[in-house]
């Protein structure tokens, strides 16, 4: 048997592979950010309390039932010269007739998603920009950042271009309109 020439694999295509293959340590996370490995180590407290205010309030009052996966992994457009993005929100949100999240692989593609949530944690300007970024890519269409350190929650809407287009930003304790399909205001008093 002859051994058959393979075409050497690009540099995104070698990171990529090492991403796949990394044994992160339990209650870490690895994510792929703009051809950056990034690994973060678990939540501490506050940031799942955030997250928690966030969760029960949707449930509540979203006028759309939502189906909501914590760390869920989405494979989102990368650029021509990197892989594909693998991020990993703190919350994913999709309504429940969609049902995106039965059958799904560890890393599935961002179609559908409603809105993704971070809590800025260690590595705040990810949250703040790369990720942005990320999720404007894969044309989520609501974009929710509770910053810990500057005390606000910005909602980005209209990804277009890599972007998003608005974004609509309050300090801890004024609400913060959702749209449609959530069409409620996010009340933040008691993130303070």
């Amino acid at each position: 048997m002859t051994a058959m020439p393979h075409a050497p694999l690009t540099q995104a295509e070698v990171l990529l592979e090492g991403f796949l293959a990394l044994d992160t340590p339990e209650g870490f996370r690895a994510e792929l950010i703009e051809g950056e490995i990034v690994v973060t180590p678990p939540p501490d407290g506050d940031h799942e309390k955030y997250i928690s205010r966030v969760l029960r309030q949707v449930i509540r009052n979203s006028l759309v039932d939502m189906d909501v996966s914590g760390n869920k992994g989405l494979k989102v457009a990368g650029s021509p010269e990197r892989p594909r993005n693998h991020v990993i929100p703190d919350l994913t949100f999709a309504p429940v007739g969609a049902d995106l999240f039965a059958g799904a692989d560890s890393w599935m593609p961002g179609d559908g998603v409603a809105m993704v949530l971070e809590v800025t944690s260690s590595r705040p300007s990810a949250d703040r920009e790369s990720k942005r970024r990320c999720y404007a890519r894969g044309g989520i269409p609501l974009y929710l950042l509770v910053d810990r350190d500057t005390s606000t929650v910005t909602l980005f809407t209209d990804p277009e271009s890599g972007d998003y287009r608005e974004l609509h930003a309050v300090p801890f304790g004024k609400p913060l309109p959702l749209p449609a399909p959530f069409g409620f205001d996010l009340e933040t008093a008691d993130f303070l």
